[in-house]
């Protein structure tokens, strides 16, 4: 078992029934739906979101069951948001942990109303276990928000008009790199605040404590893009689960791509603009931007680290999953 396996399995041990039981929708859900509702949200995988909401809990001196429900919805939103993502009309793969994507085993009809009735069921799951109304009102709203057109979905479009954006289109490659974080703070960055924000608000974490996790999520969830980014140039289809250089492929921002433009001198992205290159650095010219890429993630490793000092020891398994960023080959 890996030092991530090991960390995260009390809270997959939690996790894992809490999903399965979650999923007994009752006589008039149709069965293929339910098949693939349960073939997407019960795909093997490490449970990182779930896990944060229930770490985040403990940070604030409560306990996994306490944040079993919002870490349950998480999961669900996150479960919707790949099975959308993997669509034909979106990054279009038929590989996803490692199985073929929804829409490749059930048909693409099917795949997106298992993903509409997951976003759903994740409102829902919260509206059934969270007993204080007005606290699960708070949780639903936080999520709503975090999935919204202001964040998961408002970054996976940009992200689509993202792949028709040239470098030299900015006025720099360091604006272009700003407009690609922009990006990924809304569609993976949101989705990992709202874990800590749910965590804390679940087991009645104070205002100073729910913002110091906002923090460390943010920066943890910039972190995990720019190492998944690295992981698409370094990493093989089966470490992975999914099909790797693809974005490079498609001409899509990556970190390692502009971080090496950021260093390249002037007159070498004249030369590549003259030739007709688009910006886009090339498998063999993108070490650099690789190291490069790696240090800025250590570098929000360390802002995750400061923004948990107020919890001392009991935000100690959050630091351990923050430095598993740094590490993660999968």
């Amino acid at each position: 078992m890996s030092d991530i396996e090991e960390l995260l399995q009390p809270y997959r041990s939690a996790i894992e029934p809490a999903l399965e039981a979650a999923t007994e929708f009752g006589p008039g859900c149709p069965e293929k739906l339910r098949e693939a509702i349960r073939y997407a949200l019960l795909a093997p995988g490490k449970r990182l979101r779930p896990a944060l909401v229930m770490m985040s809990a403990e940070a604030c001196g409560g306990s996994i069951s306490d944040a079993l429900a919002p870490a349950v919805a998480v999961e669900m939103i996150h479960a919707y948001s790949l099975i959308h993502d993997d669509l034909p009309a979106m990054d279009d793969d038929d590989l996803r942990r490692g199985r073929p994507t929804t829409h490749i085993q059930f048909g693409e009809a099917t795949a997106i109303l298992a993903g509409d009735a997951l976003q759903a069921a994740a409102f829902s799951h919260l509206y059934r276990y969270c007993r204080e109304p007005a606290r699960a009102a708070r949780l639903m709203g936080e999520l709503a928000l975090a999935a919204g057109p202001a964040g998961l979905v408002g970054g996976q479009e940009d992200d689509l008009a993202a792949e028709n954006i040239r470098i030299d289109q900015f006025a720099s490659p360091l604006a272009a790199r700003k407009h690609l974080e922009s990006i990924h703070r809304r569609k993976t960055g949101d989705l990992f605040i709202a874990c800590a924000k749910l965590g804390g608000i679940a087991v009645g974490g104070s205002d100073e404590q729910i913002d110091a996790l906002v923090q460390f999520a943010g920066a943890f969830g910039l972190a995990f893009q720019i190492t998944d980014d690295v992981l698409d140039f370094t990493a093989s289809d089966e470490q992975l689960g999914k099909r790797t250089g693809k974005d490079s492929e498609r001409g899509k921002f990556t970190f390692p791509d502009l971080m090496a433009a950021e260093q390249a001198d002037k007159s070498q992205l004249e030369s590549n603009q003259a030739a007709g290159r688009t910006g886009h650095v090339t498998a063999t010219e993108i070490h650099p931007g690789i190291e490069l890429a790696r240090d800025h993630a250590a570098a929000g490793i360390r802002d995750a680290h400061r923004s948990l000092e107020l919890f001392g020891a009991r935000a100690v398994r959050l630091g351990q999953m923050a430095d598993y960023l740094l590490e993660r080959t999968s």
